[in-house]
């Protein structure tokens, strides 16, 4: 099983396609580590994330419990804190850092609302590679505004010698967003096959799923149907910073338990857990998130091994690669099925403006910006 903690929703980038930033949490009432020295161990990718994550003052002590309880336990950051990174990846060389990245230079500043974002994440990758860092990265959201920069995020990655970890738009009950819809799905896509191409082009197998992760990446850009049918309450589940467990961060009706109330195994495995996987079964959210896309992706029984169909298409493109010939995307999508978006209203841009942070209380009502769907 993945997990996904979401330490605080205090954030310092002012990001277009999310408002986390806008309703932050109050820090003695975020999720505590006595909660999380509860959490059971054995878990595959377990992400710390938030909001920042580096404006939790005890994340090296946080850091310090979970770590054991995961295969692989990452950090998602904006990158522009790498002073309390660094510590960090001194002390667990192997644990998984991604800095989120937009773009290259200024433009990635404008859509993550960042003054000089992306040098002190440049700088901040590189040090903490001379570190002695192993799983080291950048995470892109594809988008209308950076597609044309992507294949130079993955070409800047390939140079420094680092991942890149994709996602795409969509809508979220902690973004505050419910409008993150494309403007020009087809060109979008188009892009996207680019880097699949790349990637299967490369002699890392782990740039191969990827590839299968991008195509994707695609139907939910088109609007289609997932690739795979959504696993989470079953392999992925998510906390907020209130403790409280959701079987993903879509839906707020799929709300597991509060672990401040609760064990762990009476949230996960209780009456109301079943409930909630049904709901999950018959979800129509056209979500392909990386966490909920890997779990979908990975053989339920042995976890380290992909299911047979990402396997198949994985070596099926990999030999036409080595072979030097084209992708033919059109077997897997069709292109003459398109989804209208719902909102055609640009993005906003906030870099350089002061906007009012509305302070979420615990005893506040949460996620109730109303109902958004994922196409």
């Amino acid at each position: 099983m993945d997990l996904s903690i979401i330490l605080t929703y205090r954030c310092d980038s002012k990001c277009s396609m999310c408002y986390i930033w806008k309703y932050p949490t109050k820090p003695d009432e975020e999720i505590s580590k006595e909660i999380l020295e509860k959490l059971p161990d054995n878990f595959d990718n377990l992400n710390v994330t938030g909001g920042e994550p580096t404006l939790r003052k005890d994340l090296p002590e946080i850091i310090d419990i979970l770590y054991p309880k995961a295969k692989i336990t990452e950090i998602s950051t904006n990158g522009l804190h790498t002073d309390k990174i660094l510590p960090i990846v001194k002390k667990y060389p192997n644990i998984k850092v991604r800095y989120s990245l937009e773009a290259i230079g200024k433009k990635n500043d404008l859509i993550r609302g960042e003054e000089n974002g992306f040098e002190e994440k440049l700088k901040g990758l590189k040090l903490l590679k001379e570190a002695g860092g192993k799983d080291l990265g950048f995470a892109t959201v594809i988008q209308d505004d950076n597609v044309n920069e992507i294949m130079d995020i993955y070409n800047l990655c390939r140079e420094i010698g680092v991942e890149m970890a994709t996602s795409t738009l969509h809508n979220a009950f902690q973004f505050h967003k419910n409008d993150n819809y494309f403007y020009e799905r087809i060109k979008v896509a188009k892009e996207v096959e680019k880097l699949i191409e790349a990637m299967l082009k490369t002699n890392s197998v782990k740039n191969w799923f990827r590839a299968y992760l991008n195509l994707g990446l695609i139907e939910k850009i088109l609007g289609h149907e997932r690739l795979i049918p959504c696993t989470a309450a079953t392999d992925f589940i998510f906390i907020d910073p209130w403790s409280n467990v959701y079987a993903c961060n879509v839906r707020p009706d799929l709300f597991m338990g509060n672990l401040e109330k609760q064990s762990w195994d009476e949230i996960v495995y209780g009456k109301k857990a079943t409930e909630i996987r049904k709901k999950v079964a018959e979800c129509s959210q056209n979500c392909w998130m990386v966490t909920t896309a890997r779990t979908a992706m990975r053989n339920p029984k042995l976890t380290f091994l992909p299911k047979s169909g990402p396997l198949k298409w994985v070596i099926v493109n990999k030999l036409k690669s080595l072979l030097g010939k084209k992708i033919c995307f059109e077997r897997y999508i069709d292109y003459n099925i398109i989804e209208k978006s719902n909102n055609q209203k640009k993005r906003e841009y906030f870099l350089g403006i002061p906007v009012k942070r509305n302070i979420q209380s615990k005893s506040d009502q949460h996620y109730s910006m109303g109902d958004f769907f994922n196409k």
